[in-house]
Parts: C-alpha cells; structure tokens; sequence
C-alpha cells in the first residue's frame, strides 16, 4: 500500500508531542531533522525495550517526507518491529499528524531504523529474548 493511501497507522504509539516555532525550517514548516529525530526517539524506546538493554541506531532507511508539519500540529510515531537477528532489531516507524484545528490525520513520512544491541562498552550483544 502507498503512504498516500493508507488511512490508519500501523503499529504501537510509541510518542506524542507538539513542535514549536523553534523547530522549524527557513520555510516555516518543521525541520525534517527533528522529524526524524522524533522518530529515533520513538524507535529507540521500542529496541531499548525489546533487547532490554542499551542499543543503538546504525542505520535509517526508506525514509521520505509527503506532507509538511505545522506548528501546532500533534505528531505521533508508532512503530513495528519487524525482525529480531542475533544483535540486532528492525522497526518500522511512521510518522502522523493531526493539524490543530482540524480533525484530519496524515502520514507525514516512514522509514526503517535498525538497531543493535550493545553493552557497556559499545560492543555488540545478542538481543536477549
């Protein structure tokens, strides 16, 4: 199914927030990059939970934007993961949002984090299950 077409989100709300004036861009819409720091948040708390440990993010993929955010708008990212390895997760994050006066939600974009589980130290480790 295309972004365009769907009309619900799929998976688990991870995070809900609104952006500010402070995030915008020179054009007045919010910055993609923190679009899509909102959605390492998002996916990070699901790998943190899943692997029960620390993780972290070594790649992004497929992401693009079809709809600009507006100030005011309440953006929410739900995730699923999608495939456990022996160290590493991927989870597939889209973005929704509902404009502030109105009652219609969008996806504004998706993409696939993958994560790895690490120790103390930063080295991989099996995820546990």
């Amino acid at each position: 199914m295309k972004t365009e077409d769907k009309i619900k989100p799929t998976g688990e709300l991870l995070t809900r927030t609104v952006p500010m004036p402070a995030d915008t861009n020179a054009n007045g819409d919010i910055f993609g990059g923190w679009i899509m720091s909102q959605m390492d948040i998002a996916s990070g708390i699901m790998a943190k939970s899943v692997a029960k440990s620390r993780v972290a993010t070594v790649a992004v993929n497929g992401m693009a934007f079809h709809h600009p955010v507006q100030v005011g708008d309440t953006v929410a990212c739900f995730g699923e993961l999608k495939k456990i390895g022996t160290t590493s997760m991927n989870i597939q994050i889209e973005v929704w949002s509902q404009r502030s006066i109105q009652d219609v939600y969008f996806c504004v974009t998706e993409a696939l984090f993958t994560y790895v589980a690490i120790d103390d130290d930063g080295k991989p480790i099996p995820v546990k299950r």
